[in-house]
């Protein structure tokens, strides 16, 4: 098992110590995640997820994993990228930043969000962490959020709340601060 560091950060961004990333999940300590979001032309694609992942069997998006203590945000996004979609041959815009704070699986997770639209021409690949991927039309994606509210995962809504509202069922209630 990989012993992996994290950088714990205060609620401005100013880098703490480094710990252990399960360290961190165990006592809550806020530290880095990325995230990217995946259009191609109109379709926005999303991930289902593996068995053994948190949110299992639920779409999110395609590219999401922690900041190594000492990396750059740019430089964990395209390694995200590289093992998650087979390419770091991608073209990116920051979204925004939020703090995504969760009890799941046994663990405490509080994280900041640093939420990137992607692209890329490149055939995506997939790891073991996705079971398959899937495009969506913007209208395919509000009806289908619409239509079946459980098969995406937590992480992905706080997403849509923070930064893309629009693609919210009409009756949705606000779930995060």
């Amino acid at each position: 098992m990989l012993l992996e560091e994290v950088d714990i950060i205060d609620e401005h961004g100013r880098v703490l110590r480094s710990e252990l990333k399960t360290d961190a999940h165990v006592h809550g300590w806020l530290h880095k995640t990325v995230i990217g979001c995946l259009r191609r032309g109109d379709q926005w694609f999303l991930v289902r997820q593996a068995a053994d992942r948190q949110d299992a069997g639920q779409l999110v998006n395609p590219v999401g994993g922690h900041v190594q203590a000492g990396e750059s945000d740019i430089d964990a996004l395209l390694r995200e990228c590289e093992e998650e979609i087979g390419t770091r041959n991608v073209t990116y815009k920051e979204i925004g930043r939020a703090r995504f704070h969760r009890q799941v699986i046994g663990r405490d997770e509080n994280h900041l969000f640093i939420v990137y639209e992607i692209a890329t021409d490149d055939l995506v690949t997939l790891n073991h962490e996705a079971e398959s991927i899937h495009g969506f039309s913007e209208n395919d994606l509000q009806r289908y959020l619409q239509d079946k509210p459980d098969h995406f995962g937590d992480a992905y809504y706080f997403v849509l709340e923070k930064f893309y509202p629009h693609f919210l069922p009409k009756n949705w209630g606000k779930r995060w601060d």
